[in-house]
């Protein structure tokens, strides 16, 4: 492969070879120079480690080859199942078992989220499996919202404010707090309300109450509906992703990190300098402002009989400072993926536990949390791999004009960053063909 032209910032010509250049290799960057690369678009992705994928990322352990992070993707929309199937893996996309998260609590506590919740806000508080999660007195508070006036929907501005002035702190302790420190990496205080739930604050303008809401909501999204995988892992999707751009004459160029950019083009570590129109999906290139969360993975191959039965189901969220558990979410990757369990002998799991830190003791601390979350012995720990991954909260709004994807944006999950990568490409190239301009950079 070709090196791109560099030269002196001095003696550039913004845009003189019509080139886009692709700040960072995860998800929406992939996307962005495979779909410009496809319209004959000359693009050139930097990316300042030595692999593609970001977040999407494979690990072999225990003999099977598994998702380091990323191992599902919300079905909304169908814009992640689009591009599978365009690259040629529609056959591939698997459904997760259908089973109800569990919440473990203290003193043992253990139950199913409630089946008609979000966010793990119940539709109904009366309901029996609400009761037995918060006790008879949370769920009497939460059936206040019911009867309470909704004046001002528009007021509520995080998922905290929302659910303890409707439903009250049990609700919030018990059901949301877990499933808000399990799925974002947050507390419902720091988590706006259209990250969380986009569709929540309409639902709340045309209902009247925080259960009718969630009733409205969940209509709308029925369950068994909202999560796929691809068989053999997630990550598959970065590696067709790579391939797809490169077959169309995309540069990857790995190693080589950006240290600063403007609308013209990028200055590399090395002091060079690269000309071209400039897509950001890198949020660390962005410098102050940007507001991230580490999340450690451990993802483990255990021999254990008693998870044969998959006592806590597809996986678990934790209550913060839960009988000494230091995970704040279990998965049972076996369990939730039968192709997966196909690859494993009999009595043996594959599963991953999420820590806010590096455990001291990994092993001990792993296996004594695997064992207090499932209720089952642990026979012996295979293997263990654990991996820590910054994920990007908030980003700095960059300038006026500025193309920027994927976490770089402030926004997370693929079902979100698809479509909007895909968006953006599609705009760059309508504004190259409306400009006049060809592929290859000259006057049409």
């Amino acid at each position: 492969m070709s090196e791109p032209s560099m030269q002196p910032a001095s003696r550039r010509t913004p845009h003189a070879d019509a080139r886009i250049i692709v700040i960072g290799a995860g998800v929406a960057g992939l996307v962005v120079a495979r779909d410009l690369a496809r319209s004959g678009v000359r693009v050139t992705v930097i990316e300042a480690s030595d692999r593609i994928g970001g977040q999407l990322a494979a690990i072999r352990i225990g003999g099977v080859e598994v998702d380091a992070a990323a191992e599902s993707f919300a079905t909304r929309g169908g814009g992640v199942q689009a591009l599978v199937s365009e690259l040629g893996m529609s056959a591939d996309i698997v459904r997760p078992r259908e089973s109800p998260a569990w919440v473990i609590g203290r003193r043992g506590r253990a139950h199913p989220l409630p089946a008609s919740s979000v966010l793990g806000i119940p539709g109904d508080p009366r309901a029996h499996d609400v009761v037995r999660a918060v006790g008879m007195l949370a769920a009497w508070r939460a059936r206040l919202d019911a009867i309470m006036p909704l004046r001002h929907p528009d007021s509520y501005r995080t998922v905290d404010d929302l659910v303890r002035r409707r439903m009250g702190a049990g609700i919030l302790r018990h059901l949301v707090a877990p499933v808000v420190r399990g799925v974002y990496s947050t507390t419902p205080n720091a988590l706006p309300l259209e990250r969380a739930s986009p569709g929540m604050r309409q639902a709340l303008r045309e209902s009247g109450s925080l259960g009718a809401a969630v009733k409205r909501l969940r209509a709308a999204s029925p369950a068994g509906s909202q999560v796929a995988g691809i068989r053999g892992g997630v990550h598959r999707l970065a590696t067709a992703l790579e391939a797809d751009a490169r077959a169309a004459g995309a540069e990857i160029l790995l190693g080589r990190r950006v240290t600063r950019f403007d609308s013209d083009g990028v200055w590399l570590q090395s002091g060079d300098r690269l000309d071209g129109r400039v897509v950001s999906a890198a949020a660390e290139v962005a410098g102050a402002g940007v507001r991230t969360r580490t999340i450690t993975v451990a993802t483990a191959i255990v021999d254990a009989g008693g998870l044969d039965d998959a006592p806590r189901g597809t996986g678990a969220l934790v209550e913060e400072r839960a009988d000494g558990i230091r995970a704040r979410a279990f998965t049972h990757s076996s369990a939730k993926w039968q192709w997966l369990a196909d690859e494993l002998p009999a009595h043996r799991h594959a599963v991953r536990l999420s820590y806010d830190e590096m455990p001291d003791d990994p092993e001990a601390t792993v296996s004594a949390d695997l064992q207090a979350i499932a209720g089952v012995r642990i026979e012996r720990l295979v293997a263990i791999d654990l991996r820590t991954w910054t994920r990007t909260l908030e980003a700095s709004p960059l300038a006026s004009g500025q193309d920027v994807v994927g976490e770089a944006a402030s926004v997370t999950g693929l079902a979100t960053i698809i479509p909007a990568a895909r968006a953006t490409a599609a705009r760059i190239t309508t504004e190259r063909i409306s400009t006049g301009m060809n592929a290859t950079g000259a006057e049409g």
